[in-house]
């Protein structure tokens, strides 16, 4: 009834009809409250349910809605439920995004799915990769500041070196040398050792190309090796992932508990994630003392409409009630309690990222700005 997927952005998104529902959730992860996130996930659908009703009478309600319904009553899923969910329906589809960060809580029925708060997530300038990598499997996370949580990857892909190389190992060619007084020798040509290291070599190159051509070129994010010491070596000298960090933790994937994965992880990440973040506010005020940069809302909007925006940051979790024109730029505000009026920040971050403008989401504290937006101008 419904998928739990870690792609982004997902196929439903350009290929189902409209109406969209779109749902996010704040979720309490301990004690009574966590039991209380499915009754607030209900009351979230009835809104949702008659919103619908109200916007789009000729539309099967019960139907695009019975996915959601088939969420509320899954005992297994809010048993594991994350820090936040994203929940978005058409055409009978659902798909959920379990997220390892806050987001603000909303329901909306619209013609297009409301992703500038996913868009956030996925954008954000403290996100990175993990690659946990032996000699005989892989496995791949996202981790943020927030947390770490393994990505799901497809059935049909090969995730061993028995998959990749084949369980047919060669035997060690054997010669016969005949010596004095009858007896024979045998002596190996090659070796099961030189074979295992050509073996492994060959599962390293290809898991390099599968997470640097299906994920890394993809979301552009640091990638950290997770492996014993003896594999570092190995795999950056296969590697061609320009993502990959020089930087790793040497020690076997499976004997970390995610907390200590993430805490470790996280003690190498922050200080590249620190340094970008400055690179991009630096950016910003050299182009705005250049006149070539702007905070105010008005003039990022109507630059990004005229194809002279170049790169965006935003600030995490804002909101600026109101509606950008995408034709025109025009800003039109909102009074702030009209949830439905819109999102000036999240229309300019969807729009952003539909245009495949430079986006950049940081925290409160490392914005350079107070309007929740700085644009650098091409």
């Amino acid at each position: 009834m419904f998928e739990l997927t870690n792609h982004f952005p997902h196929d439903l998104f350009y290929d189902a009809r409209a109406p969209f529902l779109s749902l996010y959730q704040a979720t309490e992860r301990a004690g009574r409250e966590k039991q209380s996130n499915a009754v607030v996930f209900r009351n979230m659908l009835k809104d949702l349910d008659r919103k619908l009703r109200e916007g789009y009478p000729h539309v099967k309600a019960d139907e695009l809605v019975k996915p959601l319904r088939a969420i509320a009553e899954d005992r297994h899923f809010w048993r594991t439920i994350p820090e936040s969910i994203a929940v978005f329906a058409a055409e009978g589809r659902c798909v959920v995004y379990q997220l390892e960060r806050p987001v603000k809580s909303m329901s909306i029925v619209s013609e297009r799915p409301f992703i500038s708060p996913l868009i956030r997530v996925f954008q954000s300038a403290d996100d990175y990769q993990l690659l946990g990598l032996t000699k005989d499997t892989f496995r791949l996370y996202q981790g943020n500041r927030y947390g770490l949580k393994e990505i799901t990857l497809p059935e049909d892909i090969p995730k061993t070196k028995e998959e990749v190389v084949g369980d047919e190992k060669k035997e060690s060619h054997l010669d016969q040398v005949s010596l004095s007084g009858g007896n024979a020798a045998y002596f190996g040509q090659g070796g099961r050792k030189d074979e295992m290291d050509k073996d492994t070599e060959k599962f390293f190159r290809y898991v390099d190309r599968y997470v640097t051509d299906h994920h890394s070129h993809k979301t552009r994010l640091p990638l950290m090796l997770v492996s014993v010491n003896e594999h570092h070596g190995l795999y950056h000298k296969v590697s061609s992932n320009a993502y990959l960090m020089e930087e790793g933790i040497k020690s076997d994937i499976n004997s970390l508990e995610l907390g200590e994965l993430t805490k470790r992880a996280w003690n190498i990440v922050e200080p590249v994630y620190l340094e970008k973040t400055k690179k991009a506010v630096d950016a910003f005020e050299t182009a705005r003392a250049h006149g070539k940069g702007s905070s105010h809302l008005e003039e990022i909007a109507l630059a990004l409409t005229e194809n002279r925006l170049a790169r965006l940051l935003i600030e995490d979790g804002r909101h600026v009630a109101g509606h950008i024109d995408e034709l025109t730029g025009e800003v039109s505000g909102a009074r702030t309690e009209e949830r439905q009026a819109g999102d000036i920040l999240g229309d300019l971050t969807e729009l952003a990222f539909r245009r495949h403008i430079a986006l950049i989401v940081l925290p409160k504290e490392r914005m350079p700005v107070t309007t929740g937006a700085a644009g650098i101008f091409r």
